[in-house]
């Protein structure tokens, strides 16, 4: 079965927003660890059609999100349900992604930005084909934290 994209629902995003909950330093990216970050998941003119609930066989398994930042590059935010992660299926859920973008906007470049700190996230975006730019800090989550932005040419 296929990856199904569709713009989020305020249901989906409340369930999302409140209810995954990752393990260990993932917590990181629970979308109540900033504040700012759960307003503009939630709320729904701030998030428009740029925010997508990824289904798999009619249930919610993760979301995804672009925004064009100019005609040739789109960024991404993504996240897959906590009890899905590590168990291989990112190679996968990544590469739908990209055919996604694609189809939405044919973008010459993707890029997208992720912690240091998570190498597993690193390594697969690695193993798809993005490759390393930059690193950079970024005030998020109450401190100061290190990112690295990468970017796939398409």
């Amino acid at each position: 079965m296929v990856y199904q994209f569709s713009v989020i629902t305020q249901e989906q995003a409340e369930n999302i927003a409140f209810n995954w909950h990752y393990d260990g330093e993932y917590s990181f990216y629970d979308m109540e660890a900033d504040e700012e970050d759960l307003a503009e998941f939630l709320h729904p003119e701030k998030r428009g059609n740029s925010i997508f609930a990824v289904t798999k066989e009619n249930e919610l398994v993760a979301f995804f999100s672009f925004s064009q930042v100019n005609e040739n590059t789109a960024d991404i935010g993504l996240g897959m349900r906590p009890d899905l992660t590590g168990k291989g299926d990112g190679i996968k859920f990544l590469k739908a992604g990209i055919d996604f973008i694609q189809s939405q906007c044919k973008p010459k470049k993707i890029t997208l930005s992720v912690a240091t700190f998570n190498q597993r996230a690193i390594k697969l975006y690695r193993k798809v084909g993005f490759k390393d730019v930059e690193t950079f800090s970024q005030d998020t989550n109450g401190s100061l934290f290190e990112f690295l932005k990468m970017e796939y040419i398409c």
